[in-house]
């Protein structure tokens, strides 16, 4: 379908993006570099955009990570080149199972820049298990990439299960930009699937809020002519519809915030250190772009409720 291909693409914008902001030292991710060889530098305030969206997610990642130690699990939803898993090994944080999943023809890619990576390829690998390998599907360890359509949930809960997951364990879903490319009925289904399954469960996403104001239809506008309609934006509107998305679908309690008050959240020392890297000419620019992002979560069980960004 031609609107897949064009909402795949959008994996390798937000890769580009992401690379460039670590390239000039917004974060660091040596891993970033491995999928994405080399792009354009961007704009200050999509670059910052880009900080704030990756660190607040880091932040809440943390904060599940605290509550339930290595047993654990994380699902990553529409993964893209996502780096975290390699991150963490890094930072020798350890969880029990990490799955990636995203179309096959992204997964097929990023299966690829694995395989011929040794640096990669050797966090993945534990010493006495195998690397099982096909043309969009990766089991090695406790890691795992798998192609699917995210529609598909028959096939979504097979390719979990392929991948040793465990719905007794507490699980941190993870989707950026991801569920506001599918349609509505869809996602009720997928988040519903999840919240009658896994009793202990936090769910992370990040995407476009308030989208009925003018700033909202010309970013609508600009994503439709790129051929990225976005079919789940009535979820979109506020961050009331952002939390009804997952009350609607069952699970315990949801809560949103959008990026001007995740940016407000980050350490006060950080914020000072990355904005003296791009003089940011249109500050208002960047404070509209915030105003129409948010990160929202939904929960099951009460481990995490008490859960906020600050």
């Amino acid at each position: 379908m031609e609107v897949d291909e064009g909402v795949q693409s959008t994996n390798d914008d937000a890769s580009e993006c992401k690379r460039c902001a670590v390239h000039l030292g917004y974060w660091d991710d040596k891993y970033i570099y491995m999928f994405v060889k080399s792009g354009d530098r961007k704009a200050p305030e999509i670059n910052q955009g880009y900080f704030a969206r990756t660190r607040g997610i880091r932040m809440l990642v943390d904060k599940f990570l605290k509550k339930t130690g290595a047993a654990c699990q994380i699902v990553n939803l529409g993964a893209g080149f996502d780096t975290l898993y390699w991150q963490l090994k890094e930072q020798r944080i350890s969880v029990a199972n990490y799955i990636e999943l995203d179309f096959p023809a992204v997964t097929s890619r990023k299966c690829y820049y694995i395989k011929r990576n040794k640096t990669l390829l050797n966090e993945i690998h534990n010493e006495d298990g195998e690397v099982r390998l096909s043309a969009t599907d990766m089991h090695a360890g406790n890691y795992h990439l798998v192609g699917v359509d995210l529609r598909n949930l028959a096939e979504v809960e097979q390719k979990l299960m392929q991948s040793e997951i465990n719905t007794e364990l507490p699980t941190l879903f993870i989707s950026e930009c991801v569920l506001v490319y599918i349609e509505s009925t869809f996602t009720l289904r997928l988040l519903s699937w999840i919240s009658s399954k896994f009793p202990l469960a936090l769910y992370i996403n990040y995407e476009q809020v308030n989208m009925d104001d003018k700033f909202g239809s010309v970013m609508l506008n600009n994503l439709r002519a790129r051929g990225c309609p976005l079919a789940g934006v009535d979820a979109c509107q506020n961050l009331q519809t952002q939390t009804h998305r997952f009350l609607d679908a069952k699970w315990d309690g949801a809560k949103a915030w959008n990026m001007v008050q995740v940016y407000d959240a980050i350490p006060a020392s950080e914020r000072q250190r990355i904005e003296k890297i791009e003089f940011l000419d249109e500050h208002e620019l960047l404070m509209q772009l915030f105003q129409h992002y948010c990160i929202s979560i939904g929960w099951k069980g009460q481990l995490f409720a008490d859960l906020d960004i600050t």
